[in-house]
């Protein structure tokens, strides 16, 4: 018996070269050579296993390649840079848009469109050449689509502007019935809602088109300091907060770094706390806003300082090369007194904690605020994101997740029920009731009334899965 008739028994070996003949992309299978590249993630642990891969290069090719897993009853997962993996799509069709990187900068319009496969680390560097910015995450090679579909959290622009999925003009989309579509706020008002907020669950984006900003430099970067400080530097940053503006953008990570030679001296195999800092106004003024935070503890170094747009990835400072990884989140309604306290007790130097990287962002300003066009994005109105990862083999996933939930659990009397969606990993929301909780009960049921409209069938699955309305 063929392969594909093993992996899935609903199309046949010809069914696949009549694939072959209609896409200008590669069409791959279990055992061919490059099966294995084409699937291959950032996180080693979440692989992709579908029946059958499809590498788009075209609008059309994306047509034909949804239009034959409806035709034999395939569910389409999609992967782009393939940060965000929950499912491994077994039996599915896959495609991958990673050729599909055509950028287009309108300095005028101060827009950009770009295919789906283009990463930020492309876009930031030609908008810069214009004196643009748009509103990118802490790490810039991740996919621009995926991240703004999930609602794209900024360390720099976010508490000034919101979402990125605030901004977006136009989405072309290829929804199940294979029908691609030019989706506005005027030609498709609720699947536009749906579609920026509402992650990969309403078809495959061919391109998206979206606002950038005349912005050109900030002060930033991170302080270390060590790790025996969290208290203090907690403490600090709790009740410095409430007295900066929007234009001030921050985070602290709590930090068991490898013993790696690319990291300083001071960093290799050190537990640190790293402050994370964004800041739009002028250097005087930054230092000014940060000379409590800098007093809070010693500096094992202090990183912040005047830079270019082009160097946000400098404030985070997350990995690039792929790696094994476990992670959970959690949004918190409150930080408190008692929040620091838990924070401390559970990530700590007694804590026995042994998380690569827990963090606790602060939200508000624009995050809070609806956008102009609203959309679905889930964690609006939270004030706190925190977000654990953990670094290992799947041999150890046991011991991972289980330090994982006991971190996160620990913050359970301050959890808010919604959640941020570019955070959530495999291991959570695994069901309807789970999505619905993390875009509370109103936005999931509209969610679902629109899935109902253009994904009826449920085509769009491998995901943290909206499921249709009535299904």
């Amino acid at each position: 018996m063929d392969r594909l008739d093993q992996a899935d028994g609903r199309f046949t070996p010809q069914d696949v070269a009549a694939l072959r003949r209609s896409v200008a992309g590669p069409v791959l299978e279990p055992g061919d050579e490059e099966y294995g590249r084409e699937c291959a993630t950032y996180n080693l642990t979440c692989g992709f296993r579908p029946a059958v891969v499809v590498g788009a290069t075209s609008e059309q090719d994306v047509v034909e390649a949804v239009r034959f897993a409806g035709r034999h009853g395939l569910g389409v997962a999609v992967k782009s840079a393939a940060h965000q993996v929950t499912s491994a799509a077994e039996g599915a069709l896959l495609i991958t848009v990673e050729r599909m990187r055509d950028l287009v900068v309108d300095a005028g319009e101060r827009t950009v469109r770009v295919g789906p496969g283009v990463r930020w680390t492309d876009v930031v560097p030609r908008a810069a050449e214009h004196g643009l910015a748009p509103i990118v995450g802490s790490a810039p090679n991740v996919g621009v689509v995926g991240y703004t579909l999930g609602g794209g959290q900024s360390p720099l622009l976010g508490r000034s502007l919101g979402y990125a999925a605030d901004h977006v003009r136009r989405v072309n989309l290829v929804t199940a019935d294979g029908e691609p579509r030019r989706v506005t706020a005027e030609s498709d008002p609720d699947l536009f809602w749906a579609v920026r907020g509402g992650k990969g669950n309403f078809g495959v984006v061919t391109e998206i088109e979206f606002d950038v900003f005349p912005v050109t430099r900030f002060y930033g970067g991170g302080i270390y300091f060590a790790g025996e400080h969290l208290a203090d530097v907690l403490r600090a940053w709790r009740a410095w907060l409430p007295g900066v503006g929007e234009d001030m953008t921050s985070s602290v990570g709590v930090q068991r770094l490898p013993d790696v030679p690319m990291l300083p001296e001071p960093l290799r195999g050190a537990f640190v706390v790293h402050l994370r800092i964004g800041y739009l106004g002028s250097a005087e003024d930054g230092a000014e806003l940060l000379a409590p935070l800098r007093a809070a503890a010693p500096a094992l170094i202090d990183l912040v300082g005047e830079k270019p747009f082009t160097a946000i990835g400098e404030i985070h400072q997350d990995p690039v090369d792929p790696m094994p990884y476990f992670d959970r989140s959690v949004c918190l309604e409150e930080f408190d007194e008692k929040a620091v306290e838990a924070f401390v007790d559970l990530t700590g130097a007694e804590s026995g904690c042994t998380l690569a990287n827990i963090e606790i962002r602060a939200l508000g300003g624009a995050f809070d605020r609806e956008a102009a066009v609203p959309n679905a994005v889930s964690s609006r109105g939270l004030p706190y994101v925190v977000f654990g990862f953990a670094v290992g083999a799947p041999d150890e996933a046991p011991r991972l997740r289980g330090e994982l939930e006991r971190v996160m659990d620990g913050l359970s009397p301050w959890t808010a029920r919604r959640n941020m969606v570019n955070f959530l990993s495999p291991d959570e929301a695994t069901d309807a009731e789970g999505v619905r909780q993390v875009y509370g009960p109103e936005r999931y049921d509209r969610l679902a009334e629109v899935k109902r409209t253009y994904d009826p069938g449920n085509v769009f699955r491998f995901n943290h899965n909206i499921v249709p309305a009535g299904a």
